[in-house]
């Protein structure tokens, strides 16, 4: 039989092993885009149109320029799948048929968070994220519902 005592520290341990867990996953991607952006907030349905390069235009028919990190970044794989619901691979894999079928190209890959950062402010219609915070004035945080 099982005393109180030892059911006890396993819900101790228990609930702090997962309080551990969620702190350390609790990082905060940011999705950002260029100032003259006039979105505030995307759906994250309408975040993975973007990313998927489905949706070509902002609402006001500004071109949309997305930015990328590489596929084995920690951050894009964060991203990917907290923001987006979809894992690397799978955006990858939509890339490429758009890109061997002839109907798109792939978002352009920048190769650490800092270019992002300087392609984002430099760029109109830019789309893309970043660990926060953010503390530039060229750079929009866009809230996802």
């Amino acid at each position: 039989m099982i005393s109180r005592r030892s059911v006890r520290n396993i819900l101790k341990s228990s609930v702090g092993a997962a309080l551990c867990c969620l702190s350390l996953h609790a990082s905060p991607q940011d999705l950002i885009a260029h100032r003259d952006s006039d979105v505030e907030t995307l759906t994250r349905n309408e975040a993975r149109l973007f990313f998927t390069m489905r949706l070509k235009n902002w609402p006001n028919g500004t071109l949309v320029k997305v930015f990328v990190l590489p596929d084995n970044n920690a951050l894009h794989n964060r991203f990917s799948n907290e923001v987006l619901g979809l894992y690397p691979y799978q955006l990858r894999r939509v890339w490429d048929r758009q890109i061997f079928s002839g109907t798109g190209q792939a978002p352009t890959t920048v190769s650490s968070e800092q270019e992002m950062l300087d392609r984002i402010a430099t760029t109109p219609g830019a789309i893309g994220y970043a660990d926060g915070p953010i503390d530039n004035s060229s750079i929009r945080l866009l809230e996802v519902r």
